[in-house]
């Protein structure tokens, strides 16, 4: 190996991070993986989110969970945090997105993304076991029911989840992978899937890319933050120096170095902004693009509420996080999650519901509202049970509208991240539908209607799902990677999660990050004399990964 410590060095677990672990190692490379969070293991996951320390993250504050929370004055982030990233607590959808996304202006020209990154969907979707929700809980019936009032009922579907829903309770030999994997438990669908499943059903990460990563050579190192990274040779031809410490240090006194011969970032978008745009300002990468931290996208979500009342079905949550979905037109997309028996310190982020209005129109209506009805108010806050009487409302749309980060340097040489509107495409900041879809669900229930506490105070949207900065684009002046997710104007550092989706992916978007990840890794060639065995990528018989309701014919691409 030579001066280098190790062939490859990734920042990051997640669902970039971890297809990037596997395929590397399964080609022969020695493969380092730094992971800012913990190893968190089925019988670590937090018991409730009221468990602070086990479900939120802010090492320096002693929190090293599995949910790390970001205000910024144009979004409120959620993003997930240790071994397995966004995986240890998503509502694990994995649906393929509309043709919108794939016709998006920012793809580099000469590919037809639609039909390259197929494959590369199967793939993702062999690996992390998707397969169909079951239907029937009372919130999704509630719905279909909206969605044949409205005229599209043609467009619902249940949700395609990677889950193990055999055998519920019952443990049980690998079913996935022909018995190399680990054993699984089936689904009790208790709805806790986005605390952390109690019974190890979900196909998290560690049971599948990072399982076999391990197993194929790669190493792991958990609570380390990497704060910069440094080309050795102008464009990193001679390979890279990543400097990491460990996660939360207030003092920077264990400071290590690891040479590599290449790194892949994947630290999620936050993480991975944060860090180029630290390498950036302290000289390190001095030919990154200028495009860094343009084409933010927040999926264009919008994030309510609806409680019912204490007499409603008490069936609400006996169901996986997300059963079902709609598309009220072709660019949006609407869900009902559940966060089961145990989410009750998540009521803090809802208030009631205030419609739309200025920054200063807002918090006015939200007072007023809690002045007309202020038992409903304390009833929302404060009533019992909120957790398992609570259905939220997620919405997501293919527009193409952003936000930038910006790096402020302070007076300790490290950058924060600041967020600013795009003035040609602003992100929303509220959507009719969603509105219309939560008013209409707390007239059928009898429930109280509810928007996030940023979005009624401050007119901050809320996003689970934080895209781009480092996006794809055909030059350094279109966007930070190239069409294979290499850093344009460097060798060996590639860019692999999130951060470098070009557009808003219109649904949740971890199947999106995998499979593009994916279709990077297989650009890289094997080292000489491996033939790789890539687990997981025998096609799916009779299956299209991008198959898409009829009701959703291509869009035409739409130029400013």
């Amino acid at each position: 190996m030579g001066s280098h410590d190790v062939d490859w060095v990734i920042i990051g677990s997640g669902f970039g991070g971890s297809v990037s672990a596997l395929r590397l190692a399964e080609k022969g490379y020695s493969v380092q993986v730094l992971e800012q969070g913990n190893r968190i293991s089925d019988e670590d996951l937090p018991g409730s989110t009221w468990d602070l320390r086990r479900y939120f993250f802010a090492p320096k504050f002693g929190l090293r969970g599995i949910l790390r929370l970001a205000a910024f004055k144009d979004v409120f982030v959620s993003a997930g945090a240790g071994v397995g990233g966004g995986s240890l607590g998503y509502a694990m959808t994995l649906y393929t997105p509309p043709p919108a996304f794939f016709l998006d202006r920012q793809w580099p020209s000469g590919h037809d993304w639609h039909a390259e990154l197929a494959p590369h969907y199967e793939t993702a979707q062999r690996m992390l076991g998707v397969t169909d929700a079951a239907v029937g809980d009372p919130a999704d019936q509630l719905l279909l029911e909206y969605g044949r009032e409205i005229g599209c009922a043609d467009t619902y579907r249940t949700a395609r989840v990677g889950t193990y829903l055999d055998t519920p309770g019952e443990t049980v030999a690998d079913p996935y992978f022909g018995g190399e994997g680990p054993a699984r438990t089936g689904c009790t669908t208790c709805g806790r899937c986005m605390i952390g499943c109690p019974v190890g059903a979900k196909n998290s990460l560690p049971k599948n890319y990072l399982w076999f990563a391990e197993r194929r050579g790669a190493r792991i190192t958990p609570q380390r933050e990497v704060v910069t990274i440094r080309p050795l040779g102008a464009r990193g031809e001679d390979g890279w120096e990543i400097v990491h410490e460990r996660a939360g240090a207030w003092r920077r006194k264990d400071r290590q170095v690891i040479r590599a011969r290449g790194v892949v970032v994947s630290g999620g978008t936050l993480g991975t902004n944060q860090l180029l745009a630290q390498a950036r300002e302290n000289g390190d990468l001095p030919q990154i693009s200028p495009r860094l931290g343009d084409l933010v996208r927040t999926n264009s979500e919008a994030v309510l509420g609806v409680t019912v009342p204490t007499d409603y079905d008490q069936s609400l949550i006996d169901r996986v996080a997300i059963n079902s979905s709609i598309y009220p037109d072709p660019h949006t997309h609407v869900e009902t999650v559940v966060y089961g028996k145990g989410g009750g310190a998540m009521r803090g982020i809802f208030t009631l519901l205030t419609g739309d209005g200025s920054r200063a129109i807002r918090p006015l209506k939200l007072f007023g509202q809690i002045a007309r009805h202020p038992r409903r108010y304390l009833s929302l806050m404060f009533s019992p049970g909120w957790s398992e009487r609570t259905i939220i409302v997620l919405v997501m749309q293919s527009l193409d509208n952003a936000i930038r980060l910006r790096a402020k340097t302070g007076r300790n040489g490290r950058v924060r991240l600041q967020t600013e509107e795009d003035p040609q495409r602003p992100n929303p900041r509220f959507i009719p539908v969603a509105n219309d879809f939560t008013e209409w669900l707390a007239r059928r229930t009898g429930g109280i209607a509810a928007s996030s506490v940023l979005e009624s105070l401050f007119s901050i949207p809320s996003t689970a799902h934080f895209l781009g900065g480092a996006v794809i684009g055909e030059t350094a002046q279109d966007g930070v990677v190239d069409a294979d997710q290499r850093v344009h104007g460097y060798e060996n550092l590639l860019v692999c999660d999130g951060s470098a989706v070009p557009a808003n992916v219109g649904v949740n978007p971890s199947l999106t990050i995998t499979a593009l990840s994916e279709r990077a890794m297989a650009q890289i060639p094997a080292k000489d004399g491996v033939v790789p065995e890539h687990i997981g990528t025998a096609p799916i018989a009779g299956k299209t990964a991008t198959a898409e309701p009829e009701s959703l014919a291509p869009l035409p691409v739409v130029h400013a």
